[in-house]
């Protein structure tokens, strides 16, 4: 034990490594990382129509793969963070890569829907995608200081750009070679690309050096670790109506990212068009996400978030009245504008709210509600698809489901300009309970 931990000790970087070229090529890296390993999240997706003709599927069950994948991306994101904290990122990032591999091509293989749908859930989400997402965001804050809100923006993006890259790449080699060579390619793909990407991340971050946070304009108190009862809320409580937030948010927002080929097809366009709808909006999503991160310094967590699920509810109300081509392209990009700020507003809201000791639990807690949020509203479009045998009800579902959390937000917004108000020394209504 001793000479493991010697070991990990003289692999540890110095604080002059902070924000050097080195840190720089660490981002560029898990940008990368994040993009390839990202293909885990959309390709059911794209694959949606044809696993449902070809395993001869209901919509609701062939939507089921997509449910699995983002349960273990969730649960593996703990696992795999815990793993990164014990022996370093790059542990983390080799299983993913030989869990997307395994994955894509069992998937590929796959001779019913029941054994896609394991080989997706255990080993493309919770061994596979799982392991270049919130490892490396949490690996890249420990890279900067003063450049951190960047270098996290860069980072995340990786995940979106995965979106806007990978269901164009997929459906060219779909209808070229079909979607089962395609999934053995990938897998080779994703193991032959990611294990030499690895080999740079072997070196373990610099010591922790506390950077005080004081958020500006926002309304939450500076973080010391003394406020309690954040807005006059227990912890679990506070946690509990964001993890419900969170989950709402993300049940609208699966509606049109999962099910946009498969609407499109049903609408007479074909697949492709679909596929080239769910790049855009995922493009315009980095964009979104990056910009967040600049609005999000001047106006707060909480109001970047009641910001993005207002737009979030606009756009989804755009896709019920317009069905032609040009117009779905259009409110498609207005969706990725609107929505792509919405998730890292939960991880600044706790960084506001919470000591930097409890930061790396409740993040997680709160990030794995939303994915929990994504794979429920993914089946649940497609079961209501089945229902009621229009994707309309389905839009008008998530737009349900955008409403409690614009009633989340609204409520967690409103404690907050009470207790500015009652700091201040201005009078309140009602006091603070």
């Amino acid at each position: 034990m001793g000479n493991i931990r010697a070991a990990v000790k003289s692999n540890r970087a110095g604080p002059e490594m902070i924000e050097s070229p080195y840190a720089w090529l660490r981002l560029g890296v898990s940008l990368l990382l994040m993009t390839i390993g990202g293909c885990g999240m959309y390709s059911i997706t794209v694959v949606l129509p044809r696993i449902q003709q070809d395993f001869g599927a209901a919509r609701g069950d062939a939507s089921l793969p997509y449910t699995f994948t983002m349960i273990g991306f969730g649960i593996g994101g703990v696992l795999m963070g815990r793993l990164a904290d014990r022996a370093g990122v790059i542990w983390p990032v080799l299983v993913g890569s030989l869990g997307l591999g395994i994955g894509f091509v069992g998937a590929g293989l796959a001779p019913h829907l029941a054994v896609f749908g394991l080989f997706h859930g255990v080993f493309i989400g919770l061994l596979g995608t799982s392991a270049t997402f919130a490892p490396l965001v949490a690996d890249t804050s420990q890279w900067f200081d003063r450049r951190r809100g960047v270098a996290l923006a860069i980072c995340m993006s990786g995940n979106y750009a995965a979106g806007a890259l990978w269901p164009p790449v997929m459906q060219y080699f779909i209808e070229g070679y079909g979607w089962r060579a395609t999934y053995v390619g990938i897998g080779v793909f994703c193991v032959v690309s990611m294990l030499p990407l690895a080999l740079v991340l072997r070196k373990r971050p610099p010591e922790a050096v506390p950077v005080p946070v004081t958020p500006v304009h926002t309304g939450a108190p500076a973080v010391h670790g003394a406020d309690s009862r954040p807005l006059g809320l227990s912890p679990a409580a506070f946690t509990a109506l964001l993890c419900v937030a969170g989950v709402s948010c993300c049940v609208a927002m699966s509606m049109p990212q999962v099910h946009i080929v498969a609407y499109c097809g049903d609408l007479g366009f074909g697949p492709a068009r679909g596929a080239e709808m769910l790049s855009l909006m995922l493009a315009m999503g980095v964009l979104s996400r990056l910009a967040s991160g600049w609005i999000s310094d001047r106006i707060g967590g909480l109001r970047t978030l009641l910001l993005g699920s207002v737009l979030q509810g606009v756009a989804l109300l755009m896709f019920l009245p317009f069905k032609g081509l040009v117009s779905l392209y259009l409110v498609s990009a207005m969706f990725g504008l609107f929505q792509g700020g919405i998730v890292p507003a939960y991880a600044l809201i706790v960084r506001e709210y919470f000591p930097p000791a409890e930061a790396g639990a409740r993040v997680g807690t709160v990030l794995m509600a939303t994915l929990l949020g994504m794979a429920l509203g993914g089946w649940m479009s497609g079961a209501v698809f089945d229902w009621t045998g229009s994707y309309q009800a389905a839009f008008v579902n998530g737009i349900a489901w955008n409403l409690l959390n614009l009633a989340v937000v609204g409520f967690l917004l409103h404690r907050a300009t009470r207790l500015r108000t009652a700091a201040a020394g201005q009078p309140t209504v009602h006091g603070i309970s």
